[in-house]
């Protein structure tokens, strides 16, 4: 079970979310406030044998088969990618086909998931609890993947319920958001946050940097720690960007790269407006005289940029044209 369930935050809102109605649950907001691990946690205690008003029970033999990844009544659908990462088993012709490199895993929902999981909603449940099927991230469908799920979500066949939860929720078809009950999800006071990261082994000075950094989604900073960001990479970014300093970024995605610029960005209009920055602390910002035009550009590139950050030509060019674009800008005096 991830941590991120047992958050207290996260546990509330598994709590009030089962004390409502309604067969499909749309969880949205920013990344890292815990959307996937409040998904799996309704799921788990609708399927559970022994749920309480807080949720799954956590001990029965439904509950130990979605811990293993093996529950009968549970269709989890995601990108191959994100299953891969997740621990969630792909399948077996979907594992063969990568294994035998006919293609590369999906970083879409495939329409013949999809088509899967309709088949598996209308299936009798294997445990007498129902079925769920978990939708993640949601925005990942295409438009014909969307459709197919359309039909099955408005009415659905039998006993199943349906979570989808997603962190661009703007993206999705009006369609597929009509059909579900929305639910935004709900931030952490900073010291629950920083509580909490303490517990996951964090020390409390470098929990409270990565906050920071992470604009207080604390689910966002146990990705960064696992990406190597820490405290000091964050202090010295900015620098490393003016002194166009590529190898600063060498250990990232492209997409990891764009997310840390960007908030950089953030931060340097922030002050130009006389603002607080959000993710930096003001000392850590260099000398810049650009302009917020000149500013408001660059980040205008960046999300340019990272509509292909997934699937770059080449990721080493891209971190050195990201790295370039960024000291030009910073170097800027207009």
């Amino acid at each position: 079970m991830s941590a991120a369930m047992n958050a207290p935050w996260i546990a509330r809102q598994t709590s009030d979310l089962l004390a409502q109605r309604g067969h499909a649950w749309l969880l949205q907001g920013p990344s890292g406030l815990g959307q996937y691990e409040l998904a799996l946690a309704l799921a788990s205690a609708w399927l559970c044998e022994k749920p309480t008003v807080q949720g799954a029970c956590g001990d029965c033999p439904s509950c130990h088969a979605i811990a293993v990844r093996t529950h009968a009544d549970l269709a989890v659908l995601m990108p191959e990618t994100v299953m891969i990462d997740l621990g969630w088993p792909l399948s077996e012709k979907a594992q063969d086909d990568i294994d035998k490199k006919t293609r590369k895993p999906s970083k879409e929902i495939r329409v013949d998931a999809m088509r899967d999981a309709v088949e598996f909603s209308q299936r009798t449940d294997a445990r007498g609890r129902g079925k769920a099927v978990l939708v993640f991230p949601a925005e990942r469908m295409n438009t014909i993947t969307a459709n197919a799920l359309l039909k099955t979500l408005e009415e659905p066949p039998g006993d199943v319920r349906f979570v989808l939860a997603t962190e661009a929720s703007h993206t999705l078809l009006p369609t597929i958001r009509s059909r579900c009950l929305a639910h935004t999800m709900k931030w952490p006071e900073a010291d629950e946050a920083l509580a909490w990261l303490t517990e996951q082994g964090l020390q409390g000075p470098e929990a409270s940097a990565l906050l920071r950094s992470a604009g207080g989604r604390p689910t966002d900073v146990l990705r960064q720690t696992e990406a190597g960001l820490s405290p000091a990479w964050w202090a010295a970014l900015p620098k490393a960007m003016r002194q166009g300093d590529a190898r600063h970024l060498a250990d990232l995605s492209p997409a990891q790269a764009i997310d840390a610029l960007q908030k950089l960005c953030h931060d340097l209009l922030l002050r130009q407006l006389g603002a607080a920055p959000r993710f930096f602390e003001g000392a850590q910002l260099p000398d810049s005289k650009a302009s917020t035009a000149v500013l408001t550009d660059w980040f205008k590139r960046l999300m340019q940029s990272a509509r292909t950050a997934e699937h770059p030509f080449n990721a080493g060019l891209m971190l050195e044209a990201l790295t370039s674009d960024a000291q030009q800008t910073l170097l800027s005096k207009g």
